[in-house]
């Protein structure tokens, strides 16, 4: 029973996720966060692994890695900050308001949770499209020789 009300809550926080707007300025409501969905945001709310190393690279994005403690532990990769999605909310100091925010998990469940949360806090997030396996993915060879040689 807790696993499928679980999971049907994981179902909702995704769904909502696609309701977003490019740029939330203050905090809002879930019920405004949902009515200011625009077909055009759909894309605006992702981001690929190429986009957001050139970002990191500008210091205009901050990446966080919202797994739980034990995964984080067992692989990671050094330019995220850890913020298990558990205790994001009491987290929110060790974001940078000024920079895109990006979220990311393995493939992108809890990265969609995470992302919606932040933007009914007022941040300005994206989450990895392709997941930490496909940043991964990314930074091998000369991606990553580029990317560690800013």
């Amino acid at each position: 029973m807790k696993t499928n009300k679980l999971k049907f809550i994981v179902m909702v926080l995704i769904l909502l996720s696609i309701f977003s707007t490019e740029k939330i300025a203050q905090e809002t409501s879930l019920e405004d966060y949902i009515l200011s969905y625009k077909y055009e945001s759909r894309k605006e709310m992702k981001i690929k692994s190429k986009e957001l190393v050139i970002l990191l690279k500008q210091n205009k994005a901050q990446l966080i890695d919202i797994r739980f403690e034990e995964e984080y532990k067992s692989w990671n990769m050094p330019i995220a900050i850890s913020i298990p999605i558990s205790s994001l909310p009491n987290n929110l100091s060790k974001l940078d308001k000024s920079k895109i925010i990006v979220t990311a998990c393995p493939h992108k469940d809890r990265a969609i949770i995470a992302m919606t949360y932040l933007r009914t806090k007022g941040y300005k997030v994206k989450y990895l499209s392709e997941g930490l396996l496909g940043l991964a993915d990314y930074l091998r060879g000369d991606n990553a020789k580029n990317f560690i040689n800013k």
